[in-house]
């Protein structure tokens, strides 16, 4: 593996998300009333990349926005994050786009319009070698073509640099995939899909956790950490024992990003030199905060924020990380 840096390269769509704040999730067929409407930059790529920035981590975002009404404001929101768009482009197609329903619980029901997010294709990588090169970590999840994430690992892997992959939206990877990936970080019912497609009929992971991190494993993917929602996350690999790391208990508003508050959270955190386990622990109480307000970008917490939460529940960070 190369020498480590700071430099966070995030490979990714990006979205505006349409929110409707509603008392549950209506009946197919159903028409209810709304609490409320708020328009939110989104998309997972992007939320990664503001949450790992707002952190304080030094983060490069390679994706594309439309020629519409919505990219110019999206490329600002991910700037006024902290975010680099050097390597954000411009194509002849709309922005992506999400429609989300939050229940008055903080549950959520997500559609993704992909748009310009599936214009970003495997030689568009080959343009961004150069940035990919100064990564210490990359980072990249299945809103754009799973082609693209394809090519994007087998560079990870040629460059030595460590490859976190968060399986959403879930669809079926091939080895091809999977053994390029350092970091396989699915929820719940993610973990169920890859688990069917691997030929394990399961319908939850909750009765055996460590059973379910080991059928992944032997893809050949290095590393797996598992969300597990209200329960916490799982690691398991070849650089981390068997853990659990609890969550932090919070009063949950809207949990649309908080997996991608959680992977920003962690990449940033081993970019600090934290080891996986507490960095999974940091990368938990960054996800906690998420929830705790509304919208995705929106959502994502300083590391005072973060700071404030850790020290509040469990004393500060055997080794904090910097700011």
């Amino acid at each position: 593996m190369k020498a480590l840096q700071k430099k966070i390269v995030v490979v990714g769509s990006i979205n505006l998300d349409l929110v409707a704040y509603v008392p549950r999730m209506p009946a197919e067929g159903e028409t209810i009333a709304g609490n409320d409407f708020a328009t939110y930059p989104g998309g997972k790529g992007a939320n990664q990349a503001v949450a790992a920035a707002r952190l304080g981590g030094d983060v490069d975002m390679i994706g594309r926005l439309g020629q519409d009404h919505f990219a110019t404001q999206l490329l600002r929101d991910l700037e006024d994050g902290g975010v680099n768009t050097r390597c954000v482009l411009n194509v002849p197609k709309p922005s992506g786009s999400a429609v989300i329903l939050v229940t008055a619980h903080g549950g959520n029901s997500i559609v993704v319009i992909p748009g310009a997010n599936h214009e970003l294709r495997p030689a568009d990588l080959d343009l961004h070698v150069d940035a990919l090169r100064s990564a210490s970590i990359i980072l990249a999840q299945l809103e754009i073509p799973i082609a693209t994430v394809q090519h994007l690992g087998e560079l990870a892997t040629a460059l030595g640099i460590p490859f976190i992959l968060d399986p959403a939206p879930a669809q079926p990877l091939s080895p091809d995939i999977l053994c390029n990936v350092t970091w396989l970080t699915p929820n719940e019912s993610e973990t169920v899909s890859i688990l069917r497609h691997l030929g394990y009929p399961v319908d939850d992971v909750e009765s055996d956790v460590p059973a379910a991190a080991e059928r992944i494993l032997v893809t050949g993917v290095r590393n797996v950490i598992l969300k597990l929602g209200s329960r916490g996350v799982y690691l398991s690999g070849k650089d981390v024992p068997p853990t659990y790391v609890a969550p932090y208990r919070v009063d949950a508003r809207d949990t649309t990003a908080a997996g991608d508050a959680f992977n920003g959270g962690f990449a940033y955190a081993l970019t600090q030199g934290l080891p996986p386990v507490e960095a999974a622990r940091f990368a938990c109480a960054v996800a906690a905060v998420s929830v705790t307000r509304a919208g995705a970008q929106p959502s994502m917490p300083t590391l005072a924020e973060v700071q404030v939460l850790i020290n509040a529940n469990a004393g500060p960070l055997k080794q904090q990380v910097s700011s």
